[in-house]
């Protein structure tokens, strides 16, 4: 039995490897590229589109599962649902660019039904609320925070892996999964870039994830905001940035390189010493949260605010030497 799961799981970084590769190639082929600009982070034209391969492992995954776990299978469906229209939305707007607020009006909708299956696990109208501005502000983070190499992939295998490790058993496998579709991704996108994810894979991404945190959230007694710790590094840097172009004026919904990640590029750091540094602090990040999920849930607020607090006064730090 263990032999055939590791070969599952093996096969769901095969996959995601090699639709890595024909995404690479259709992008190439239809000139689907992004090219440098003064609002991005690259100097040479990139295809873009390759989170697709993401997304159909992702999709792959949830018929297996349901298979193996037929009364999951309305469940999987409904994630599976919002996770198309997230994906497809984004697929849409790699092709052809759209207005921020449709694409907005999706990503609330597909939130809606992860909200509506928080609802239904637990009764808490108020739980459910909560899942989804969260799952609707994580799909616009992750693709906020898309823009260097790895950064974004790097990230939810780190909170894949911290998840799971807090899940019990079957459910633990969805941050394994999770983490292997990135992994299959990872090469073709970091150190040197031969493809993007674009917004068909970053916003999955951060949907991906939202019910990943909504399921620890229904699964376990961890309070919700120690579920917030292995994600700070984007909460902080695409929270306070967003608040700071809110505050002085900006046209906060157009793209830009102001992000504590895009300041550092253009300041000559390389995206790998960059997205190396995120990964270290994500580590750092992942260890706390594991290390107090065995807390009382006061302690365990007590934790994760003490943590958001010193994140955010090493963003104002870093930035404000940047600026200077």
């Amino acid at each position: 039995m263990m032999v055939a799961w590791m070969a599952g799981l093996l096969a769901v970084l095969a996959v995601s490897a090699g639709l890595t590769w024909g995404a690479r190639a259709y992008a190439l082929r239809r000139n689907l590229l992004d090219e440098p600009g003064e609002r991005r982070s690259h100097g040479v034209a990139t295809p873009r589109g390759g989170g697709i391969a993401i997304v159909l492992t992702l999709l792959l995954a949830c018929v297996v599962a349901a298979v193996i776990w037929p009364k999951a299978g309305i469940t999987l469906a409904v994630f599976a649902l919002g996770l198309v229209l997230v994906a497809g939305i984004g697929w849409w707007d790699d092709h052809r660019p759209l207005p921020a607020v449709r694409r907005l009006l999706v990503h609330v909708v597909a939130s809606a039904l992860l909200a509506g299956l928080v609802w239904h696990a637990t009764g808490n109208a108020w739980q459910a609320l909560l899942a989804l501005l969260f799952a609707t502000s994580l799909i616009n983070i992750w693709n906020f925070m898309d823009g260097i190499n790895g950064i974004a992939t790097t990230q939810a295998i780190l909170a894949g892996i911290a998840f799971a490790m807090v899940l019990p058993p079957p459910y633990g496998l969805t941050g394994v999964v999770l983490g292997l579709t990135c992994l299959g991704f990872l090469p073709f996108n970091y150190p040197q870039a031969r493809i993007f994810m674009g917004d068909v894979g970053s916003g999955a991404l951060g949907y991906a994830i939202a019910a990943l945190v909504c399921l620890v959230s229904v699964r376990t007694d961890i309070h919700w905001l120690l579920l917030l710790v292995p994600l700070s590094a984007f909460l902080v840097d695409a929270g306070f940035t967003l608040l700071s172009r809110i505050l002085s004026g900006q046209r906060w919904m157009e793209p830009h390189t102001q992000h504590l990640y895009q300041r550092a590029v253009k300041g000559g750091a390389s995206h790998t010493f960059v997205t190396g540094m995120y990964l270290v602090f994500g580590i750092f990040s992942a260890a706390v949260f594991n290390a107090c999920t065995n807390l009382q849930p006061r302690w365990e607020a007590a934790v994760a605010v003490a943590w958001l607090i010193f994140a955010t006064g090493l963003w104002l730090l870093l930035r404000k030497g940047m600026r200077n």
